[in-house]
């Protein structure tokens, strides 16, 4: 009998439909509770494959009879071999996952998020197994993308689908969690590829400068993205206000954190930039602007459409990065509760900055792991 596979495309609709599953991860005990696939309906066993090669007796009264069971590991070798062997022990519900976890560190989701002025669209591309957010600003046959990940082709063909050329790609800033798509995006679309100057000091390719005040029309129609330079997360970090109905933080603000200020190794010299960005800047807008992080940290930041997305003047009311008035205790803050850093951040940086440029199965591993993008 041919082993059950599931798709990363499958179980991600099962994570937001928040549907009932058990989730057998056979990674290491350290894999696993760094990074793993997350829905509050989700049940998880940790058991390694190794510990499993003698066979799954010992394992057996701790699975479902009556419930999906999906066998995950980090490519999708060790949990066919033991979804193989749960099936031979007659569990007939078991399905290996597809790619294993690297399949699902990649899988992009697009989700439209709202009808524009004059006739435009927007969409939000939800990566769920990295938490990476990116954005396509569609208007009059033309498209902008901003924050895209490497998985440039879902973009290409999505354009491609919707009959739309693609005109400009945006970086908010220099990413340092995940390799950007903008780039390859620009030279395979001729599109223009827009960067924050300051983030771009040490690139090594030619780019067109996004600065405070940049007004950059999509389409004919009355879509301009206007440029908000708002340092914190790194020197250069600019923000984009579309329609004039959504804020684009890019890492800076988060629906339910804020950003870190330390992947150039330089956290005490820019935190106050950050609070600068944030409870001044910020504050200045719209409390009606709806905020469009360039990540999310839990599966509890997505709303029931599958959008990831608030009001801004909510933010200033829940979210505790924004509600603390003492500079000091800010400082302190976001200083002494940084998470690890990245996976290999150093090298995603020099890869963005267009100083190297690794094969495609090395670009997987640097990504491998969670987002780590905020202070916590």
């Amino acid at each position: 009998m041919a082993i059950k596979e599931i798709s990363v495309k499958d179980l991600a609709e099962k994570a937001l439909q928040k549907e009932e599953l058990f989730l057998l991860d056979v990674r290491t005990e350290d894999a696993f509770q760094d990074w793993k696939i997350e829905s509050e309906n989700f049940t998880y066993l940790n058991i390694p494959y190794f510990d499993l090669l003698d066979g799954v007796e010992e394992i057996e009264d701790q699975l479902p009879k009556d419930q999906d069971i999906v066998v995950a590991c980090a490519k999708g070798g060790s949990s066919q071999m033991v979804t193989e062997m749960l099936d031979d022990a007659g569990f007939t519900n078991v399905y290996s996952l597809e790619g294993g976890m690297k399949a699902w560190s990649e899988h992009l989701m697009p989700v439209k998020v709202s009808d524009l002025t004059d006739g435009g669209e927007l969409y939000q591309f939800v990566r769920i197994g990295k938490g990476c957010l990116s954005y396509m600003v569609v208007s009059n046959g033309e498209a902008a993308i901003i924050d895209s990940t490497r998985k440039t082709d879902v973009y290409v063909n999505f354009a491609e689908q919707m009959g739309v050329t693609i005109k400009h790609v945006f970086d908010t800033h220099l990413h340092a969690d995940h390799i950007s798509g903008g780039r390859t995006i620009a030279q395979q679309t001729g599109a223009a590829y827009w960067l924050p100057p300051k983030d771009a000091e040490e690139v090594t390719f030619d780019y067109q400068p996004l600065e405070d005040g940049e007004k950059v029309t999509i389409g004919n129609t009355t879509i301009d993205i206007h440029a908000l330079y708002s340092p914190g997360h790194t020197i250069g970090s600019t923000s984009f206000v579309v329609d004039d109905q959504y804020l684009m933080t890019g890492d800076i603000l988060f629906i339910d954190s804020i950003g870190r200020p330390d992947l150039a190794g330089k956290a005490d010299d820019w935190v106050m930039d950050l609070r600068e960005t944030l409870y001044k800047r910020y504050k200045d807008l719209s409390d009606e602007l709806i905020v469009l992080p360039a990540h999310f940290m839990i599966m509890d930041e997505l709303n029931e459409d599958g959008t990831v997305a608030e009001k801004l003047g909510v933010l200033f009311e829940k979210n505790h990065g924004l509600n603390i008035e003492d500079k000091d205790e800010f400082r302190k803050m976001v200083t002494e509760n940084l998470p690890p850093q990245p996976n290999a951040y150093q090298e995603i940086r020099e890869t963005n900055m267009g100083k190297i440029d690794p094969e495609e199965e090395e670009q997987r591993e640097m990504e491998i792991g969670p987002n780590r993008c905020a202070v916590r």
